[in-house]
């Protein structure tokens, strides 16, 4: 199912963002996520189909469920975990605060934050990138599982450790 902003309106854009994690919760036992700790692995062709994505979400997101299918669809395999509250899972994993978005993922140690196109995620690790991970923050209409009557224009950020942030692509 396509997510209510887009079969209801805009209106709804207040509502879906608290629905994807961002209202207040019982606290969630720290995530273990060993992978956000190791270093980016070289690119590997032969494993790139394989590649598994973790993701970390709240189970009443659309969008979310959405972003899913579209990084399924590009050929990463996917296990999800439903949260109640995700500001734990992104602090451990790197998040930059003010970067945040609904759903926050790792890859081959890379941290994924928002609605990422699945085309630079697989950029980024084709490319041994550096940096720790990208994020697209906040929910733009228009980017993966988000689709609806318009598209804006946004920024793809690519994050380090320290913080720093950069502009990665454009859409």
């Amino acid at each position: 199912m396509k997510s209510a902003i887009y079969r209801w309106g805009v209106v709804l854009l207040v509502p879906a963002a608290a629905a994807c994690g961002r209202a207040e919760a019982p606290d969630v036992p720290r995530a273990v996520a060993s992978s956000s700790a190791e270093a980016p692995a070289a690119a590997n062709p032969a494993a790139a189909a394989a590649d598994t994505m973790v993701v970390y979400k709240t189970p009443t997101c659309g969008c979310c469920n959405d972003w899913v299918d579209h990084v399924r669809e590009h050929g990463f395999e996917v296990v999800t975990h439903d949260l109640p509250r995700l500001d734990d899972i992104k602090r451990e994993l790197g998040v930059p605060a003010g970067m945040v978005s609904c759903h926050t993922a790792t890859v081959r140690g890379y941290t994924v934050e928002g609605h990422v196109p699945a085309d630079l995620i697989r950029r980024m690790i084709d490319d041994n990138e550096t940096f720790h991970g990208l994020t697209v923050p906040g929910m733009p209409m228009g980017s993966p599982g988000m689709e609806g009557p318009w598209k804006d224009r946004y920024d793809v950020l690519a994050f380090d450790r320290a913080g720093n942030v950069r502009v990665y692509d454009t859409r």
